[in-house]
């Protein structure tokens, strides 16, 4: 087989392109999305029909270079979407026709949840990202049934929220992923109108980034930096001021999910073909 290095670059950033990274037990499902420790420990999120396929672990433990340390979620989690690693060393996992937000300690035990189990609109009708910010509120994208971002407080307390169908600043066709920095920022990716919308803690909105084709998942650096995956392929790279500083095609079809590891690599969850490619930092 040919062996080719494939390198891009974000920005004054290269990256060399690996993939697949990791490997686990067969299984039902297909990659949706992925989160880093601090540790630097790699958790994968699968996703299957949960009426038609068997209970297989919905999420993958990996060590830093890949290695497969166990599985667990197939009897908690029904409809995987996304998730994310707080602060707090703990898995918020978005189990999307469920309608609930479950919180999870990092060995897979559940320790909390947000929304009511099967019970839409309570308050999430279809939820798809979830992110605990620096200032201790829970924010959750509710994108495929509704068009509106929750806040809650730290101890799981619906305390507001903004956005409603439509197409003007702070409206929302499909919010399908956000991320908060410690500025204040929250940034939500507004799949199905082609843009990101930042917006402040309170949900003021503050700017639009419409260079996107179906944008789908953000991760954010400890700089500020946004990275934004869309259908084009491609990921792009924008900074704390909405500037925009580098795009690249490190994936085939497209990624699902993203996160960053502790050694400034990126992680890329791909659905087809189901895989993590990791992009290593050169330099």
């Amino acid at each position: 087989m040919a062996q080719h290095e494939l390198i891009v670059a974000l920005g004054d950033t290269s990256y060399r392109i690996e993939r697949p990274f990791g490997s686990w037990p067969a299984n039902a499902g297909f990659v949706t999305d992925v989160a880093v420790d601090g540790r630097g420990h790699v958790f994968v999120m699968l996703r299957q029909d949960p009426l038609v396929q068997p209970a297989d672990p919905r999420i993958v433990e990996l060590s830093p270079d890949g290695t497969y340390l166990g599985g667990w979620g197939g009897e908690m989690i029904a409809d995987s979407h996304m998730m994310t690693v707080d602060a707090e060393g703990r898995l918020l996992v978005v189990d999307r026709d469920m309608h609930e937000v479950i919180i999870c300690s990092l060995s897979g035990e559940r320790i909390g949840g947000l929304g009511r189990r099967g019970e839409p609109l309570s308050p999430f009708n279809h939820p798809t990202d979830a992110h605990l910010s620096a200032w201790g509120d829970i924010y959750v994208a509710d994108g495929y049934a509704a068009s509106r971002v929750h806040r809650f407080s730290g101890d799981g307390i619906l305390i507001g929220g903004w956005g409603s169908q439509g197409s003007e600043a702070g409206q929302f066709g499909w919010p399908h992923a956000l991320w908060t920095f410690a500025d204040g920022r929250v940034v939500v990716v507004d799949r199905s109108l082609n843009r990101v919308q930042v917006f402040d803690r309170d949900g003021r909105h503050r700017q639009s980034w419409d260079w996107f084709y179906q944008p789908v998942g953000i991760w954010g650096d400890e700089d500020g930096h946004a990275y934004v995956t869309d259908m084009v392929p491609s990921l792009q790279k924008i900074g704390p001021q909405g500037e925009r500083l580098g795009r690249c095609r490190p994936v085939l079809n497209g990624a699902h999910g993203l996160f960053g590891t502790p050694e400034g690599d990126i992680l890329l969850a791909e659905g087809n073909p189901s895989r993590i490619t990791r992009l290593r930092r050169l330099g």
